[in-house]
Formats: structure tokens, sequence, C-alpha cells
């Protein structure tokens, strides 16, 4: 089995889920090049940082435009950098 490992302060990001058909009112299929894409994914893997804020499990918002798409054994990942990644997605009690 094949693993990706994130190395040089990079983070891996589950994209695959994200990745919807979407048709207009008239049924005009919207390409993905004209899709405004979630800035959500779970956290699959994280390379050797000190003192990290996130973990593998989490969702986080990350930077428009940033990092590198690829696929690997089926999956949709995207690989950015640690600094790119702008805040972590918590749940909280309601008072």
């Amino acid at each position: 089995m094949k693993e990706l490992l994130p190395v040089n302060q990079n983070v891996i990001l589950d994209i695959s889920d994200t990745e919807t058909e979407q048709k207009t009112a008239s049924g005009i299929i919207i390409p993905d090049s004209a899709k405004e894409k979630p800035k959500f994914a779970k956290v699959v893997a994280i390379s050797n940082i000190e003192n990290v804020e996130i973990a593998v499990g989490d969702t986080v918002y990350y930077k428009e435009f940033s990092g590198t798409e690829t696929e690997f054994e089926g999956k949709k990942y995207l690989i950015i950098p640690y600094a790119d990644i702008l805040a972590k997605a918590v749940e909280t009690e309601t008072i």
C-alpha cells in the first residue's frame, strides 16, 4: 500500500468530497473552471512541524489559490504549505 507523506512543512488536505457536478436552473452544467471552490478541507497528513496547531482529522480553512492539487489512488488531495492554513473549524458550546 502506498501513502502520501508531506515534507518541507507541507500539509495534505482531502478535497475529493468537494467535487460535485453543478447545474444552473435551466440545466446548463457549470464547468470546474467557473465554479467557486470551497476553501474548507480535512487534514489527512502533516509533515514534521514544531508547535503545530492542527491535527490529522481537523477541518481547516486555507488560502484561495494555494497549493498543488493531485490525484492519488482515486482521491483528490491538495498539498499546501502549513503557513497557508488560515483557521481551524472547532465545535463550541452554546451558552
